[in-house]
């Protein structure tokens, strides 16, 4: 980092040591910095590129060593990072052992709550406030800053509506930029659009300064009057009313991108009594050109060139020759539900402002009559699935598994309990790489499996996913499929896969062990067994579980008591996951399980890495594996030392001794 004013800044007491037009050329340095590190790594840019003034003004009117602030959603706090003595670690972000890409209080007492979720910074905003009240802290001052993305979350109004009657000083700062990842949606939308453009407003703006330097009152008196008259009568215009009736002082909207003007307002913000509504106008991808026209592409790019061309202009390059991009099983996924509404009329998808990353425009621009996007508001997502079901609709809810946490109540009382067809398809699906622990799709399996009438699956290659949908969206009742963030791999197999609900998938009968695999791990477990057969003389069969309820009760109490040893794999949590479920059949069945190990992920967050990383911290990469079969068979009786299991006692001879069967081995598929 060579920046010379941002070198300076080891905390934000830091900046007031700054000019104005010294802190004009920081935010230049700021953003240049934040060109530079994301054009060499995939990072959040866009969002980050349009809040350097609002970053610095906030930093420069409040003490965050004693007052709080919360960013929301945290994907936009890397300028914040820059300037809390982070600046020569931004390098790192989103990488292993790196800065995380949203707020962590491990990194920074700045940071207060890890926010990569939309929503919840108002709520938390207003209880450290009166947190702070009961602790003897009453002069200490609370901010939110919430993206208009965000704004429509129902926890934001329960905040909004608490913190109106509660009538404390509280700062929620709506950072309008129009969009969320992609552009925002909705009645609300519309209305901070009216707001935003309203011909009505520009022109009282003028006539109000016009008048005040006209009357012949003195100094400030009289700006603070007409100020006063003029956010009343523009909140009236505009529609800040809403904001007002919620028992808010509604100031605004103002330029985000002019820090005098929002050190003023801050300034004023401080000497009011009550909650505050700020609306600040920002520019997402501001002062890079290639994101400001695109900011959906620029929200979190691959690695590119900065171009700059004859005139001044400025576009990108990749940093590297793209080679073709795989296809991952979002792509499949998206791809399957396009067909099934291309044959059923019925068929409708749901998603929560992530079109984008769901892949979904082709369907949105084919079907936009079934396609709803209905902004991040997945607990209204699945209430209204439901309400579409009712009447007879096929409704796909495309929502990431950890966002969809967020309607555990609708998936109970609205679908679950009704038994209505409701098709969950959960992307991100197990560990997602840098994105971290707030994005990894952790608990969907222990979570889903528990409600009556629920189906549970998952694909264990990219060559189920279309059966899977298909069988989903016949199945007159709740079905969840959830796959990973990840490239598709396809077991060969002799026959199109065909989806039998309950049946499990037997790819490989051997005697010596068996990997029981629910979910994407199955092309993995494949090529542990074949390491584990050709160097070690350990034959392990593997089974694709496909559902985790209801379970293939037969094919996995054949496994559990014909095999010297029994792994089952999943990338969820396994507490209450796959792992356990085989457990609880056994259980059932008075069947003893001493030689069943459960692979899956700890009970811990794991955090942000590349996506191979994670799965080698948790072993559930083909090494780890091996390493779990190796120890099991040793604890089943083989030989302690691979050089003896090349030579060890026939797989029947170990079954015969163990009061076991051996069943038929079936042919290996291959990947």
């Amino acid at each position: 980092m060579t920046s010379a004013l941002l070198a300076r800044i080891a905390a934000p007491a830091d900046l007031h040591t700054l000019t104005e037009a010294q802190l004009d050329q920081l935010a230049c340095e700021m953003r240049e910095e934040l060109i530079r590190v994301v054009s060499r790594r995939s990072a959040h840019f866009a969002s980050n590129l349009g809040v350097v003034e609002l970053c610095l003004a906030l930093h420069l009117e409040f003490d965050f060593t004693r007052d709080r602030l919360i960013w929301d959603t945290g994907h936009q706090v890397y300028p914040h990072k820059l300037i809390t003595g982070r600046a020569s670690q931004l390098e790192t972000i989103r990488s292993k052992g790196g800065l995380m890409g949203y707020p962590n209080p491990a990194e920074s007492d700045f940071d207060l709550f890890m926010t990569g979720h939309a929503g919840c910074a108002a709520s938390t905003a207003l209880g450290l406030k009166l947190g702070d009240e009961l602790m003897g802290r009453p002069d200490t001052f609370a901010v939110a800053v919430v993206g208009d993305g965000a704004l429509p979350s129902g926890i934001v109004f329960e905040a909004m509506n608490n913190a109106g009657g509660l009538k404390r000083p509280f700062l929620l700062i709506l950072n309008d930029n129009k969009m969320s990842i992609c552009p925002r949606v909705g009645g609300l939308a519309n209305y901070l659009d009216r707001i935003r453009m309203a011909p009505t407003y520009n022109d009282l703006n003028r006539r109000v300064k016009d008048w005040i330097r006209r009357l012949p009152l003195v100094g400030g008196f009289a700006e603070r009057t007409m100020q006063t008259v003029k956010d009343a009568v523009k909140a009236s215009v505009n529609g800040g009313m809403l904001f007002e009736e919620l028992g808010f002082t509604y100031l605004g909207p103002i330029d985000g991108h002019h820090l005098p003007t929002l050190r003023a307002y801050l300034q004023k913000v401080k000497k009011l009594n009550g909650p505050v509504l700020l609306h600040v106008l920002t520019d997402k991808g501001r002062g890079f050109a290639p994101a400001e026209a695109d900011p959906v592409k620029f929200h979190a790019p691959q690695p590119f060139q900065k171009v700059e061309k004859a005139g001044g202009t400025v576009s990108v390059a990749p940093l590297k020759a793209n080679a073709p991009s795989s296809k991952a099983f979002t792509d499949a996924v998206s791809s399957a539900l396009f067909e099934a509404m291309a044959r059923d009329p019925r068929v409708s998808v749901l998603t929560a402002a992530m079109c984008e990353g769901n892949k979904l425009q082709k369907i949105r621009d084919t079907y936009p009559e079934r396609f709803f996007d209905v902004g991040i508001c997945e607990s209204h997502a699945v209430a209204f699935a439901a309400g579409m079901a009712k009447a007879g609709a096929r409704p796909v809810v495309d929502i990431y598994s950890t966002f969809l946490q967020r309607s555990y109540d609708q998936i109970f009382q609205e679908v679950s309990l009704q038994n209505l067809p409701v098709l969950f398809t959960l992307d991100r699906a197990g560990l997602v790489g840098s994105d971290g622990p707030t994005h990894h799709g952790t608990y969907d399996i222990a979570w889903m499996r528990i409600f009556p009438h629920m189906v549970v699956m998952a694909p264990g290659d990219g060559g189920e996913v279309a059966a899977m949908i298909d069988f989903g969206l016949s199945h007159n009742g709740p079905v969840s499929i959830r796959y990973p963030k990840t490239a598709l791999e396809v077991v060969e197999r002799l026959h199109p896969p065909r989806i039998e609900l309950g049946k499990a998938e037997v790819l490989d009968r051997q005697p010596d062990g068996t990997f029981l695999v629910f979910g994407a791990q199955v092309p993995t477990a494949l090529r542990a067994a074949e390491i584990l057969r050709r160097d070690h003389g350990l034959r392990v069969g593997v089974v694709n579980a496909r559902f985790v309820k209801p379970l293939d009760e037969a094919v996995i109490l054949q496994t559990l008591t014909e095999s010297p040893f029994v792994i089952t794999v999943e990338e969820g949590c396994l507490m209450g996951g796959f792992g356990a479920a085989v457990l609880e059949l056994a259980n059932a069945h008075r069947i003893d399980t001493r030689h069943v190990t459960r692979l899956g992920l700890p009970d811990r967050f794991i955090m942000h890495a590349e996506r191979d990383e994670q799965l080698a911290e948790v072993g559930l990469d083909v090494e780890g594996l091996v390493r779990a079969a190796l120890e099991a068979a040793r604890a089943a009786g083989f030989p302690s030392h691979p050089a003896d299991l090349m030579s060890a006692p026939t797989a029947s001879a170990n079954h015969q001794a163990a009061g076991l069967a051996a069943g038929p081995a079936e042919t290996a598929m291959t990947i």
